[in-house]
């Protein structure tokens, strides 16, 4: 079943670059209960649009974060997920006690990043293989 593929753009690419971001807990400590989760969920929203990127689907597990996003190349994932973690570290602690009392960060230092959607490589691959003999 094919799904229509969007674009988007800024003054100078036209991009399609959707990440799956997977963080966790400092510790893999399960401290991210139901009102911190919904309140980071807001602050990943904030920091979005603020980078003019896409949230598209979001999950907050006790001890972890997936997320489904969009963003611009020439941001780049890696300030996203930095600029994501770096402000909801600081807001939840200042706001969640607890989090402040069971651990020196709210988050470890690494994280995991896939692509996603587009075609396989394979078609890919052939694409530009087909390219010489145009």
């Amino acid at each position: 079943m094919p799904t229509e593929r969007t674009f988007k753009s800024n003054h100078n690419v036209v991009y399609s670059c959707k990440y799956h971001v997977v963080f966790c807990t400092k510790y893999r400590r399960a401290v991210l209960s139901d009102e911190i989760g919904a309140r980071m969920k807001h602050i990943v929203h904030e920091v979005a649009e603020e980078l003019r990127s896409d949230v598209i689907e979001i999950e907050v597990m006790p001890d972890h974060v997936h997320l489904l996003c969009e963003v611009d190349p020439q941001l780049g994932i890696h300030i996203f997920v930095k600029r994501v973690k770096g402000r909801s570290s600081r807001l939840l602690r200042q706001e969640f006690k607890s989090l402040r009392s069971r651990l020196p960060t709210l988050w470890t230092n690494s994280y995991f990043v896939a692509t996603v959607g587009g075609a396989p490589l394979a078609t890919i691959r052939q694409y530009i293989e087909d390219q010489k003999g145009v």
